[in-house]
């Protein structure tokens, strides 16, 4: 007898061991899923794109309203991820982060202009394009530049400041380059801005501050729920405009790669021309050619929806810059490799 409560007592002693010990296994099995999401992204986001275009009906159950809380959705998870040592860089590197943040809002907007000029792209696109250029840097820049070993610091610090600049930024830029074109609601796109960007980041810096432990055991898989995010954003906005895509879709696929792999180029020289260290040139690099491209898509469906083409740039653009991202941030590798 009482061996036998003797034996239970082992054997229920083993339980919580053996639920920690199956709990540990499904953390690790999902910390390699979503490792394996994040490091393919631009694979996913690309197949997603494809499936959109070709089949429409996979992804038009889901309206174009639903672009703006995709996003919110994003920009939480950044604000999750942030922390004020990150915001301490732009104190400590004031002249660092200028540099940066003066040709994220100058090289992509120009270029955006300039290849819709030279490129005669019909209004519509022209829009689009330029809504991409005026846009901040991209939350994906943060992971490439780690993986190109660039200076991760600068990339987030250039990634916070350029964010928060784009309420008054992103509205004026597009303003002074489009407002010939089309009637540009400055006030609204600031709001919007606002609303979907800023707000979103706030509460996920308060939920850092006051939940902790929550936010410290969910920060590991942001960055294959954000992937996964992105991917749904780019097929409701392809699959919606599957159509007009086909029809014209080429060229505006190839300015739209020019865009970025100009804007790439552009920062990386810049950075040279002004002496800096290799890894302050691949963030710099990084940071002015990949744009956040799905706040512009969100903007064209919410401002310009009597322009339902300006919104496919954004699409392509989130497909494309994690394809070329990921091939830049191998192409820094090698360099560094090879030194």
């Amino acid at each position: 007898m009482i061996r036998d409560g003797y034996n239970a007592g082992i054997k229920n002693s083993q339980i919580p061991f053996a639920f920690f010990s199956l709990n540990r296994t499904f953390a690790t099995a999902m910390k390699k899923i979503c490792d394996f999401i994040a490091r393919w992204m631009g694979l996913m986001v690309l197949m997603v794109a494809a499936v959109s275009l070709l089949m429409p009906a996979s992804f038009l159950w889901i309206d174009t309203w639903a672009i703006n809380p995709l996003l919110g959705v994003i920009m939480f998870g950044m604000g999750l991820t942030l922390s004020p040592h990150d915001f301490r860089i732009v104190l400590s590197r004031p002249k660092d982060i200028l540099i940066g943040c003066l040709a994220q809002f100058t090289v992509m907007p120009l270029l955006a202009w300039g290849l819709t000029w030279a490129f005669a792209l019909p209004k519509e696109l022209a829009l689009g394009v330029m809504l991409v250029g005026c846009c901040p840097g991209g939350t994906a820049s943060n992971v490439i530049t780690y993986l190109a070993k660039g200076d991760l610091a600068l990339s987030v610090g250039m990634t916070a400041t350029s964010t928060l600049l784009a309420p008054v930024l992103t509205p004026l830029l597009v303003w002074l380059l489009a407002g010939t074109m089309v009637d540009v609601n400055t006030l609204g796109m600031l709001q919007s801005i606002v609303y979907v960007v800023i707000a979103p980041i706030i509460v996920g810096l308060l939920c850092q501050r006051f939940l902790p432990e929550l936010t410290k055991s969910v920060v590991p898989y942001l960055p294959a729920f954000s992937s996964i995010v992105i991917a749904l954003t780019v097929g409701v906005v392809v699959s919606h405009n599957a159509d007009r895509l086909l029809m014209g879709g080429l060229i505006v696929i190839l300015v739209v790669m020019m865009h970025n792999l100009l804007g790439l180029s552009t920062g990386f020289l810049i950075g040279k021309l002004l002496h800096i260290p290799k890894p302050k040139c691949v963030a710099l690099s990084i940071e002015v050619g990949m744009q956040n491209s799905g706040l512009a898509s969100s903007l064209a469906v919410l401002h310009f929806a009597a322009y339902p083409l300006a919104a496919i740039p954004g699409a392509i653009f989130s497909v494309w810059h994690n394809i070329s991202g990921a091939l830049a941030a191998k192409l820094y590798q090698c360099g560094e490799k090879s030194k």
